[in-house]
């Protein structure tokens, strides 16, 4: 049988051009639900739009970085830019600066499949021709899991590790110069790539970083056992520590400031725990219903999914097209660990190492096998002779349609008005603002109590007054005339003096009292009253402001004129995480000229002597 890299797609510009321009279209392709029926408002799309409304609000007020998002808890804010990753909400916010909002969600789309797909190739090229390869990438892309991600959740921090995975799998196994030292083995000039994608992993979304590190972790120590060499270790390790180190403007405040709000609600609640997510699982509990119901319909997904990636790999292995066991061996044993993990025997190992609860639900590691799967379905199905490459082709290409009918029809979530682009920035320009995140609230506060409406600022004798409730288990509107306000109080909104970080407010107040602000508390505000710090909850010198059920500001207040600034103050983790990633962007800037003399000393060796 001839080897796959006869033929086909193997020469000329069709190598370097035709190939990522069949993989655009396709991704051009999968976005279609989008076009046709609109922006699908899956599990996640409200979060997002709202964080890169924020975002890109923050950007206009000169805060490259914020930490604070103003429009969650209906005006209140949270702190959402501190614990989510940046990457994406950053990337849309972007994106809205360029494209009208409701194509944001397209652009992101079509980028990160694209991505999927030509990380996919590009892993696939160390062992297939450029037409297996690019069909591996259009598999990977059209993949259930990532359409599910894509439409049904909008779920786009996870998504990008359609495009981390591969790329991470394509440093591991990389191995330029096989014959030479460990050394050299490990600092081909993979590493400081390597480093990045870690990096970029863990800035997307930190269960997709979870789950990048463990699985670079097993995947080098695989190859090295399969090499017997230690430089896929030696590469990984420094890797991981770079890329670890580089993401730590993020990670460190995200770790140290966890007790400032409830982010055990990320992995207490029993919809999100790992026990309850196990394949095919079914509770008693009612609450669980529509948990239920996406957990069978994943599970089916992931059945397919590794069912079809084993079956591809035993034909492709049968077939002579799996050569290299230290390249295909390690890609055959994430299908098989994958499914281990999906079953309740498995609740040790997610017990046991550090933060993999953290990831919620098992079937986020399906993440991890759409390159395998896209590899191996290619190489399985790609036929030797080339005139049968077109009906192959053919019926991939029906496979893919019909995935995109499954996508729209099952998958696409259609928008209530409220929750449509034009909806929810009506409610954002009008100040209405959105529902908040329960793990990023206060401790003790409970969301459900947040109200619609709100003045800036409540003046009020009792600072656990309620300002407004609800009996029929709708959001609370506040009521001007409930009495329960003595006087109330608008920020000022003058513009170049505050931001969503910097607040200010003037009152004249009738009596000595609180003023109940519209903005939620947290440790970094450092509040003002008329020249005096009378609240700072990151420094242990002042007393906490009292506690409210709602998790709003109560600030002390003298009869009279009062001045308030409220203010975000840059706290001592931010300052050591900004400090740790500045010192790995040198300590990887001195790996890049390693790996770059090396290379050359390589190449130099490698060279015919002219006598």
């Amino acid at each position: 049988m001839p080897h796959l890299r006869e033929g086909f797609f193997a020469r000329g510009w069709e190598r370097k051009i035709l190939g990522p321009a069949i993989i655009c279209l396709a991704a051009l392709v999968a976005i279609s639900p989008d076009l046709i029926r609109g922006n699908s408002c899956g599990h996640d799309f409200d979060f997002h739009l709202a964080s890169w409304l924020d975002a890109a609000a923050s950007w206009r007020h000169g805060i490259f970085y914020p930490h604070w998002a103003p429009s969650p808890n209906y005006g209140a804010g949270e702190p959402r830019f501190v614990f989510y990753p940046p990457l994406t909400w950053m990337l849309g916010a972007a994106f809205g600066l360029i494209f009208p909002w409701r194509g944001v969600e397209l652009v992101i789309l079509c980028s990160f499949l694209a991505a999927t797909g030509l990380a996919t190739r590009m892993l696939a090229r160390q062992a297939l021709p450029d037409g297996p390869a690019t069909l591996a990438g259009c598999a990977a892309l059209f993949s259930g899991y990532s359409m599910f991600t894509a439409y049904e959740r909008s779920a786009f921090g996870e998504l990008a590790g359609g495009f981390w995975i591969p790329l991470l799998l394509l440093l591991v196994f990389r191995d330029r110069n096989p014959e030479g030292s460990v050394w050299r083995r490990a600092f081909d000039g993979s590493a400081t790539l390597l480093a990045l994608v870690i990096a970029g992993a863990w800035l997307s979304n930190a269960p997709l970083g979870v789950m990048a590190s463990y699985l670079l972790a097993a995947v080098a120590l695989t190859v090295a056992i399969l090499q017997r060499s230690w430089a896929p270790i030696l590469r990984s390790t420094v890797a991981v520590t770079l890329g670890l180190g580089l993401s730590a403007l993020s990670l460190i405040p995200s770790a140290v400031e966890q007790r400032w709000v409830q982010i055990r609600q990320a992995t207490d609640d029993p919809g999100l725990a790992i026990e309850n997510s196990f394949l095919f699982g079914h509770h008693a509990d009612p609450n669980l219903e529509l948990h239920d119901v996406e957990l069978w319909r994943v599970s089916t997904i992931g059945v397919i999914m590794i069912g079809l990636a084993l079956l591809c790999a035993f034909i492709a292995w049968r077939r002579g097209q799996l050569r290299q066991r230290s390249w295909w061996v390690p890609l055959a044993l994430i299908p098989v660990a994958v499914l281990l993990l999906q079953f309740p025997v498995s609740l040790p190992i997610w017990n046991i190492l550090p933060k993999l609860r953290f990831l919620q639900f098992p079937w986020r590691w399906l993440v991890a096998l759409e390159a395998p799967l896209g590899i191996f379905f290619a190489a399985a199905i790609w036929p030797a002779k080339r005139w049968l490459r077109v009906a192959a082709m053919v019926i991939s290409s029906a496979i893919f349609l019909s995935i995109t009918s499954v996508t729209t029809l099952i998958f696409h979530q259609s928008c209530d008005a409220e929750d449509k682009v034009e909806g929810m920035l009506s409610a954002y320009r009008s100040g209405q603002g959105f529902e908040g995140t329960d793990e990023y609230a206060p401790p003790g506060a409970d969301d459900t109590l947040m109200a619609i409406g709100l003045p800036d600022a409540c003046l009020t004798n009792d600072p656990a007054v309620v300002l407004a409730k609800s009996d029929d288990g709708n959001i609370p509107q506040w009521d001007p005339v409930n009495g329960h306000c003595d006087a109330t109080y608008s920020w000022l909104r003058q513009k170049g003096h505050v931001s969503p970080e910097h607040l200010r407010l003037v009152a004249d107040t009738p009596h000595a009292g609180y003023l109940i602000l519209h903005l939620r508390d947290y440790a970094a505000w450092k509040v003002e009253v008329n020249g005096n710090a009378v609240a700072f909850g990151a420094s242990p010198g002042y007393a906490a402001l009292p506690h409210r059920d709602d998790g709003l500001m109560s600030v002390p207040v003298p009869q009279g004129p009062a001045q308030i600034h409220v203010d975000w103050i840059t706290t001592g983790d931010v300052v050591m995480g900004r400090l740790l990633s500045l010192m790995s962007l040198g300590y990887l800037a001195v790996l890049y000229l390693i790996e770059r003399k090396l290379n050359a000393a390589h190449r130099v060796k490698a060279e015919p002597q002219v006598s």
